[in-house]
């Protein structure tokens, strides 16, 4: 194939994507947004089914570790408070996203992908936060900073075993035996992962034209997510690999989640959600059906002048050959009779 044969495919193929692109202002939260919300009711109730199994996981009670005295020379750090607030988790890890997805959707005006990305983002927060509450409460590890959680007085007592016998507050206690992995690092990174996922999407990073601050823009959720995990080390929380194991579990999940709903931020199509491009394919159907029932239509009603003028002339020409009969009939009794 010629080399200006290549110019003008690949030409071709983003006059095509452009225009892709032109046809997102057609799915709006006025006018499909009902819609969508019925076509996933299902997907929203689960959510609130997971909702209620991360606060029910966070309620009992973890597994009480054996801890003797040998092994408090690693758990005597200082009870500190937390530099980043419990409270404040689900802040910049959900309703930052939600609010940037808010304004490409103001951008864009594509329902689905408002939609979806919400959805995606909500479910990987939640299934990050069930597996992380559920192996805290059946790992039990202790916190770098038990032994004051539970020797407050700084006086130690053990059983005939060897392990501890904790007079402390019993809720700093049972706070105490969730070590591993780290809540609020599995937590930022599902959450702001998804955002790195989203915007790498959304903006083409990987559109092989090399710029930089795209990738700048990508990993600033990620370097957030990294700096909250050393937060929690720093503060005595957490043990380092309790903060690896949270940021690898929230990176994992929320991947999964973002591929439900969105193609590779790779991929050609990676702007925008699988759910777009159907409704763009099936509407594209439905209009070439539609034109091709109407072009048969138009050749019918185009035939048809044509059927009826052939008709017609057979029909002169019918008549025209019963004259003619009639008139050769009696010019030929005419002409017997002059004989005669």
């Amino acid at each position: 194939m010629p080399w200006w044969d290549l110019r003008s495919l690949s030409r071709f193929w983003v006059a095509q994507e452009r225009m892709r692109e032109v046809q997102l202002g057609a799915h709006t939260v006025r006018s499909h947004g009902i819609m969508v919300a019925r076509t996933h009711m299902h997907d929203w109730l689960i959510l609130m089914l997971l909702l209620l199994i991360v606060a029910f996981l966070n309620e009992i009670h973890p597994f009480y570790r054996y801890v003797g005295k040998d092994m408090m020379s690693d758990l005597k750090y200082p009870l500190k408070s937390n530099t980043v607030p419990i409270w404040a988790v689900p802040i910049y890890s959900v309703l930052l996203p939600i609010a940037i997805f808010l304004i490409v959707y103001f951008r864009r005006r594509d329902v689905y992908d408002l939609h979806h990305a919400i959805l995606g983002l909500l479910f990987s927060a939640l299934v990050t936060a069930i597996i992380t509450e559920a192996i805290k409460d059946a790992v039990g590890r202790p916190r770098p900073d038990f032994f004051w959680r539970c020797f407050p007085d700084g006086k130690d007592v053990y059983d005939t075993l060897g392990n501890v016998i904790c007079h402390g507050d019993k809720t700093v206690i049972k706070e105490g035996h969730k070590s591993f992995p780290s809540g609020h690092t599995s937590w930022s990174f599902a959450g702001l992962g998804f955002l790195s996922l989203y915007l790498s999407g959304k903006i083409k990073v990987f559109d092989r034209r090399g710029h930089v601050a795209k990738l700048c823009l990508v990993f600033l959720p990620l370097l957030v997510a990294s700096l909250v995990g050393v937060s929690r080390v720093d503060d005595y929380w957490h043990h380092w690999q309790d903060v690896f194991a949270g940021g690898l579990l929230g990176l994992t999940v929320t991947t999964f989640c973002y591929l439900q709903f969105f193609p590779p931020p790779y991929h050609a199509e990676g702007w925008g959600p699988y759910a777009y491009f159907r409704e763009l394919e099936e509407s594209r159907s439905s209009t070439q059906a539609a034109n091709a029932v109407n072009g048969c239509n138009e050749q019918t009603m185009e035939a048809q002048p044509q059927v009826d003028n052939a008709h017609d002339e057979r029909s002169i020409h019918g008549c025209m050959g019963l004259t003619l009969a009639r008139n050769s009939n009696t010019t030929f009794e005419e002409m017997e009779t002059g004989r005669r």
